[in-house]
């Protein structure tokens, strides 16, 4: 008999299976940083597609760092997703999220420049 392979090892490789429930709620927080990626991968796409009365480059920008964003949430999805995995299996303390402050500050940046944008024209 043999013994079917998961993929990442480094992640299924080690410790012991967990209650399953915990690897669920897991994935769920997955598919939670995945959807509000592809939110923040919308707004950008709709920004670079609407005609807003300020100069074309701060527009490119801004849906630059929309976007940028977004990758920053797939990002924390994955990492998020394995070490929290391989933290259960091994019986280790669960991680925070790496990517929370750094998506938290372009975010509070993009909504201020937005305002400011706003009020001027």
């Amino acid at each position: 008999m043999s013994v079917q392979r998961r993929f990442p090892e480094r992640v299924y490789g080690v410790g012991e299976e967990p209650d399953p429930r915990f690897s669920l709620a897991n994935e769920r927080t997955f598919l939670a940083w995945v959807r509000t990626g592809l939110g923040f991968l919308a707004g950008a796409a709709a920004l670079e597609a609407l005609r807003l009365p300020t100069h074309g480059t701060v527009q490119r920008l801004l849906s630059a760092a929309l976007a940028l964003a977004a990758l920053t949430c797939g990002v924390q999805a994955w990492v998020g997703w394995m070490r929290t995995e391989r933290a259960m299996r091994t019986g280790e303390p669960l991680p925070g999220a790496q990517f929370a402050l750094p998506l938290v500050v372009l975010v509070g940046v993009l909504a201020l420049v937005l305002l400011v944008l706003s009020a001027v024209g």
